[in-house]
């Protein structure tokens, strides 16, 4: 059913009124996780087509200095949540439709043999329940299931060093804390230590600043906002859906999700904006 209404959707018109009407003069933040490379091919040939690329680098300084100028028509910044190891795979697409991506690290993962704790065995009620939890709460229910966020494991579900530095070029590594906690469901130390330890881990691995944080499942209330203000941050994305300008608060950036979506159909409607301001599916 859903494709037939993305279907639809698509050839209704709707996506090219958007795109040359509203999003003409906005610029759209998308955010993927773990696609494969012959998701990121239809994906960024239509995207490339139709939008115009630039670096959330570019946009924070257009926003930092109220310069439209700087911004081209239907600009599209392309971002990647959790720092997967599957996303190196996705480099020569990345390079033959020139876009340079940013992909939100967490600082405890990368490099590492530690697992994504929302990536093991559960159902989607479970998952659910320990987005909602204290998250000393879900620290303990996890551990009871048998996941330890210490424990090394032989298939590497993060990025390594040596595979973000053959990206670099290509993509711009920033933050996505420490451990991909619900910062909202933290207590004030713990916030605090993931927005403000990632910095510094992730400065040090790998000799860059990083100036921008994904607020993890997009969970963010004021306090992260100042914790992210004193650690140095210049700004925040969630994801809420919708557009961003010039004007936008740089800590409360908006992203559209394709939910990494295979189906083009859904892609071309998830990235007008169409659904995300109709809240469909």
């Amino acid at each position: 059913m859903k494709k037939i209404v993305f279907a639809l959707l698509r050839y209704s018109g709707l996506p090219v009124f958007f795109r040359e009407v509203i999003q003409r003069n906005k610029i759209s933040v998308l955010v993927f996780h773990d696609i494969d490379p012959e998701t990121a091919e239809r994906s960024f040939a239509y995207l490339s087509k139709h939008y115009n690329f630039i670096s959330l680098d570019e946009m924070i300084t257009a926003i930092q200095k109220k310069d439209p100028g700087k911004i081209p028509k239907k600009a599209m910044v392309v971002t990647f949540d959790d720092g997967h190891v599957k996303n190196h795979d996705l480099l020569p697409v990345l390079k033959k439709y020139q876009v340079p991506v940013t992909i939100f690290l967490c600082s405890g993962i990368v490099d590492t043999g530690k697992h994504f704790w929302f990536l093991e065995k559960m159902d989607k009620k479970t998952l659910r329940h320990l987005k909602r939890i204290p998250n000393e709460d879900r620290i303990s229910l996890l551990q009871a299931r048998g996941f330890h966020s210490e424990e090394e494991h032989h298939d590497v579900q993060a990025l390594s060093l040596n595979q973000i530095a053959e990206m670099t070029p290509w993509a711009s590594m920033q933050s996505h804390t420490v451990s991909h906690p619900i910062l909202s469901n933290c207590k004030d130390g713990e916030s605090k230590w993931e927005i403000t330890e990632s910095k510094i881990a992730l400065e040090k691995k790998l000799k860059n600043p990083i100036n921008a944080i994904a607020y993890p499942n997009g969970n963010f209330t004021k306090r992260e906002i100042n914790f992210a203000k004193e650690a140095g941050y210049l700004c925040g994305l969630t994801v809420n859906p919708g557009f961003n300008s010039i004007q936008s608060d740089p800590f409360k950036l908006r992203r559209l999700d394709p939910n990494d979506t295979q189906n083009i159909n859904e892609l071309i409607v998830k990235s007008s904006g169409i659904q995300s301001l109709l809240r469909l599916f």
